[in-house]
């Protein structure tokens, strides 16, 4: 009994150290890739242009965020000259916009769209008159900033047409002040921006692009795994070795698996000196295991079927596009009807796992579906391999 024990575990052993003899040789391969490399370094400016834009986004969208950062001020809103001290002035400047004062407004025209954001003046009839400039990228800002100071104009205007003084407008306009006093903050989560448009996009998008990144770009090197061992005929050297297809699949399955998942921690920890919080990292790296199991089987499985780097970069590339539509759009679609089962969907539990500092015990269930396709993947692999096997032995 001990000695079918024993050579038990020196099968194992050996076992093992075939799969990890393969895996340091695939490991040695990728990183003498220099293509592999280069796209481990596009992958930083891919991921800053992303933050950047969401964050250039969301600041360009909130008024608020605009008058912190200061941009607010080079918002330039051209006034006739008569309009100098007026309350409508005094209102556009609490609105933190630069006022230019003209002439006349056919003179403050001319420069809408070069230096004017927008150009308003009050008509005969007392009604105030905004021509604004729709292709200014801060245009949505402009315009509800100029809309908050011309309403404000407006009731003021009704209620001495009432009968009420200056003082009493004040007060009516500015009823309440409102002292915000913050408690807990300690346990307050840091964002880089405080806007719900940014944490919305960088939660409900960002996140599973950036985590997903890795295993994208590792598809494609994946095929040169299997590919490239026939361009350079030694494919059959391969078949020959005395390791099952499970062990050759493990082998050559382990280190690409392993360097994307590296790669996708460290983007964790990107986000997390950008002051974007990261919840649930262990159940996330779980998520990213199957996701990128199923990506590494099915870049294996198509090298299986081609001949030529060429063919399998091509088809990599479509199955890339699907795979895309099917794990992202439903991240853009709010429907009762198919919640149900979008909650399936990988890139959505990322977002449920990621955003959330508790999670529902029904997450796990929502895995299930992630688990059996990559294992079914995995399992299809190993079959085409013994097949290819098979034909070539």
């Amino acid at each position: 009994m001990k000695t079918r024990k024993k050579i038990n575990t020196m099968k194992i052993s050996t076992t093992i150290l075939k799969i990890m003899a393969l895996s340091m040789k695939e490991a040695r391969d990728i990183l003498q890739n220099k293509i592999y490399i280069l796209v481990v370094f596009v992958q930083i400016f891919i991921i800053m242009g992303a933050v950047g834009l969401v964050a250039v986004a969301a600041v360009a969208s909130d008024p608020a965020l605009m008058d912190q950062v200061g941009i607010t001020s080079a918002l330039n809103v051209g006034l006739p000259e008569d309009l100098k001290g007026s309350t409508l002035a005094q209102y556009f400047e609490d609105e933190k916009l630069t006022l230019n004062y003209y002439k006349t407004t056919e003179e403050a025209q001319k420069l809408l769209g070069n230096k004017l954001v927008a150009v308003v003046d009050v008509s005969p009839s007392g009604e105030v008159v905004a021509q604004m400039d729709y292709s200014n990228a801060f245009y949505p800002v402009a315009s509800t900033k100029i809309n908050n100071a011309v309403e404000k104009f407006n009731i003021e205007k009704r209620l001495k047409n009432a009968g009420l003084n200056q003082s009493q407008v004040n007060i009516i306009q500015n009823p309440v002040n409102l002292q915000i006093i913050k408690i807990n903050q300690d346990n307050e989560a840091k964002i880089l921006l405080d806007s719900s448009y940014f944490v919305e996009l960088i939660y409900g998008f960002i996140i599973p692009f950036i985590l997903l990144l890795p295993f994208f770009l590792a598809s494609n090197i994946v095929t040169d795994s299997v590919v490239g061992e026939k361009e350079r005929k030694t494919f059959e050297v391969l078949l020959m070795t005395p390791m099952s297809s499970y062990m050759i699949i493990i082998g050559k399955t382990l280190p690409i698996l392993l360097f994307s998942l590296i790669q996708s921690l460290l983007w964790m920890g990107f986000l997390d000196i950008l002051r974007v919080p990261i919840y649930n990292p262990v159940l996330l790296f779980l998520v990213l295991f199957f996701i990128g199991l199923g990506f590494i089987g099915v870049g294996i499985f198509i090298s299986m079927l081609v001949d030529s780097t060429k063919e399998a970069n091509s088809a990599i590339t479509l199955v890339l596009v699907f795979a895309t539509f099917i794990l992202f759009i439903p991240l853009f679609i709010k429907s009762d009807i198919f919640q149900g089962v979008f909650n399936f969907i990988p890139t959505v539990l990322m977002v449920k796992l990621a955003s959330s500092p508790t999670i529902k015990p029904e997450i796990m269930l929502y895995l299930l579906p992630t688990l059996v396709v990559s294992f079914l993947i995995f399992i299809g692999t190993v079959r085409s391999f013994k097949h290819e096997r098979a034909i070539r032995l």
